[in-house]
């Protein structure tokens, strides 16, 4: 892995501005870290950022390339197009899959359309993706834990369709069928609640005693620290604010993770604008973080508005630390390794 730097990534937790409160002191704020950009969505969002630079608009990206309205409308604004399909991508162009993965047929399709393509999708997505592979190869029967309908599970069950069964939830595994007990295991989406995910594995292990565990955990590591950081958070918190937005699978995640921890309160907002003063009503400790695709200065919004109210104390509270960064997607790697190369071989005038 190297590094890449970023568009508004998480800013150091020490160094977020926000609003001196006009009234005096209300109440405090506790902020929870990590919260926002993981690694594979600042990969994911700095790849169109560069691929703009790099080829000019427009450039297509399948699918949002991250769930969040203010980074799509941003990236709208530079020039990407976001489109449902790759069929709706003009021969010759260039399209980006977004960071949670695609099946191998939509690979197929865009090379059926002669679409240059860029592939963002976030290296542990990928990792599931071989996972899946392999073990279909295997003839195992895969019980993929997600949401029905996610983007990510859409991707991860196209890789071994005839071998996978999704299992959205303990509620599913009454229903779950399988060829051959002896040869059953597990996947998951990256972005579930690690809480549920392993509940639904242990009401499997149940049905299925032979059950096997995939070589390391499929959900993320930014995932379970946004978890981790948020139950500590709501163990002291009576209202919890998760800035993201609302299809984005890791943020609801987040208030959940919230309310079964301590929070009497939770809600998801895009931004200020969706807070309800009512919120605050008998609160002297706000706990807030922001989902994997949340630029701070989202966060930084929220943070104003509560100082202006009187919620000016900010204390962080991080029990882990958070340190990994993606490389580019090969294909724009190459692109920008070669231009580089011809701009060196360039007389100087």
């Amino acid at each position: 892995m190297s590094a890449t730097s970023g568009p508004s990534p998480a800013a150091a937790p020490g160094d977020i501005p926000h609003a001196s409160a006009a009234g005096g002191s209300r109440g405090r704020v506790l902020l929870a870290a990590p919260r926002g950009y993981c690694a594979g969505v600042d990969r994911a969002v700095i790849a169109v950022e560069q691929a703009l630079e790099q080829y000019g608009a427009p450039i297509y990206v399948r699918h949002e390339i991250v769930h969040n309205k203010y980074v799509v409308q941003t990236l709208e604004k530079k020039g990407a197009i976001f489109v449902e399909e790759t069929a709706e991508v003009p021969p010759g162009e260039i399209v980006i899959f977004s960071a949670h993965g695609v099946a191998p047929e939509v690979h197929r399709e865009a090379e059926r359309g002669r679409l240059a393509t860029i592939d963002a999708t976030c290296p542990l997505v990928t990792k599931v993706h071989k996972e899946a592979v392999r073990f279909a190869q295997d003839d195992y029967d895969i019980l993929l834990i997600g949401h029905e309908g996610h983007e990510e599970v859409i991707g991860t069950s196209g890789e071994a369709p005839d071998h996978i069964t999704l299992v959205d939830g303990p509620g599913d595994v009454d229903k779950v069928e399988v060829k051959d007990p002896s040869k059953v295991v597990w996947l998951s989406q990256t972005t579930l609640s690690v809480d549920e995910t392993m509940e639904t594995v242990g009401a499997l292990k149940e049905k299925f005693p032979q059950l096997i565990s995939p070589p390391s955990d499929d959900i993320c590591y930014a995932t379970q620290n946004r978890q981790t950081a948020i139950k500590q958070v709501a163990a002291d918190a009576e209202l919890v604010l998760v800035v993201g937005s609302k299809n984005s699978s890791n943020s609801v995640r987040l208030v959940e993770t919230a309310l079964a921890h301590g929070a009497s309160d939770g809600h998801l907002v895009d931004n200020a604008g969706e807070i309800d003063e009512a919120w605050l009503e008998g609160v002297t400790t706000v706990g807030l973080s922001s989902g994997a695709s949340v630029p701070d200065v989202l966060v930084e919004g929220v943070l104003d508005w509560l100082a202006e109210r009187g919620f000016d104390d900010v204390e962080v509270v991080q029990p882990v630390q958070e340190h990994i960064q993606f490389s580019l997607p090969k294909e724009l790697r190459r692109d920008l390794r070669e231009e580089a190369r011809r701009k060196a071989a360039e007389p100087a005038s």
